[in-house]
């Protein structure tokens, strides 16, 4: 195992993710957030450099940790043989086993592998596998000469927004993730439509891996074009920052489906997969 603390590697080691798209695409924008400041305390863990078979994005072991967290105890995977990757996972120091953590990655045999390992650990896998989406470049920004007067009006979230997206996020509801979405907005770019009291009422954010996530419209406000402006503003945003913009559906989120069709994403071909795992001694939590 090899931590890259080295700024020039940790840039040569972007541009080799970036030839390695789309497979790499969790690890790539989670470097790239590294090598901008890196607001989430990421660190990068190799199986050897510069020839790397695997890599793994973790947080930092003196950052703070919430051992309930699995949202922000995140790791995201990428490799080039598989049993470089396994190498790692059977090491004593480069997951945290004894907390509730997640595995995010883009290819098929992270579920089968991580699984074998962890419950040789006493630990609980659950899988929850999406479609992979990226945007076209967006060149110019999105028409939002509907939204006329004062209100309502596009703007960004603020922490104090955070409660709101907490309560109506499908993975929400909980302490940790409350804290973990004040963290995104405070870090990373969000973008949202907010009405004349100044509410959010269409929003998304972007995730310490580069993924724009939590696209939600409140019911009664939907069906007046919010979501498409604010998932082509949020886009545009990122891809002027140099990032590609990224996301994840549900197969049966039919809404979401055909506004990404509509708006032209791109639907990769590998499949993105979140592994969340939980030691047998954490699994009578109430939010797990």
């Amino acid at each position: 195992m090899l931590v890259l603390n080295c700024s020039t590697k940790l840039l040569i080691l972007e541009k080799m993710l970036k030839r390695c798209f789309p497979e790499s695409l969790k690890v790539y924008g989670a470097v790239m957030n590294i090598n901008r400041g890196n607001p989430f305390q990421k660190e990068v863990v190799l199986d050897s450099w510069p020839d790397f078979k695997a890599v793994i994005t973790r947080r930092q072991r003196e950052a703070e940790v919430d051992n309930l967290d699995h949202y922000t105890n995140a790791y995201a995977v990428f490799y080039k043989d598989v049993r470089a990757y396994q190498q790692l996972l059977e090491e004593c120091d480069v997951f945290n086993w004894d907390q509730v953590f997640q595995i995010q990655g883009l290819q098929s045999e992270l579920y089968d592998v991580s699984k074998a390992v962890a419950n040789s650990k006493q630990l609980n896998v659950k899988l929850t596998s999406f479609k992979a989406v990226c945007f076209s470049p967006v060149s110019t920004l999105p028409d939002a000469s509907f939204l006329k007067g004062p209100s309502p009006r596009l703007t960004y979230l603020s922490a104090a927004d955070a409660d709101l997206l907490n309560r109506t996020w499908s993975r929400g509801g909980n302490e940790q993730c409350l804290r973990y979405i004040a963290n995104l907005i405070a870090c990373f770019p969000s973008v949202c439509v907010r009405d004349e009291k100044g509410n959010p009422v269409s929003w998304s954010i972007t995730d310490q891996f580069a993924t724009m996530c939590h696209g939600y419209t409140l019911p009664e406000h939907r069906r007046k074009g919010y979501s498409r402006l604010v998932a082509l503003t949020l886009a545009r945003k990122l891809q002027s920052r140099g990032f590609p913009s990224q996301g994840n559906v549900l197969d049966d989120n039919t809404a979401s489906i055909s506004l990404l069709k509509s708006l032209h994403a791109e639907f990769l071909p590998c499949r993105f997969h979140r592994l969340i795992l939980t030691p047998a001694t954490l699994s009578g939590q109430p939010h797990l």
